[in-house]
C-alpha cells in the first residue's frame, strides 16, 4: 500500500477523490487550507484509492497520512 502524506499542517478543505477511484501521478486528491490559503495535495504516483484517512474539517499535521492507495 502506498500513502499520500500531508506536507504541511492545515485543515482539510476539500476531498477531490473517492474510494475505489483510479488516480494518476500529479492528480489533486485533497485540498488543505492553511493561513487562509488553499493548497492542493497531489499524488506522486498512480494507483487506486483504498482509504481516505481524513475528513473535511479535520486538522492534520505534517506527515499525517491523508490517502492510502494500491
Amino acid at each position: 500500500m502506498k500513502q499520500i502524506q500531508s506536507t504541511m499542517a492545515g485543515t482539510v478543505f476539500n476531498i477531490v477523490v473517492q474510494v475505489g477511484e483510479e488516480i494518476t501521478a500529479g492528480q489533486t486528491v485533497m485540498v488543505l487550507e492553511s493561513m487562509k490559503m488553499e493548497i492542493p495535495v497531489e499524488a506522486e504516483t498512480a494507483g487506486k484509492v483504498a482509504k481516505i484517512e481524513a475528513q473535511i474539517g479535520d486538522f492534520v499535521n505534517e506527515g499525517d497520512v491523508l490517502v492510502t492507495f494500491e
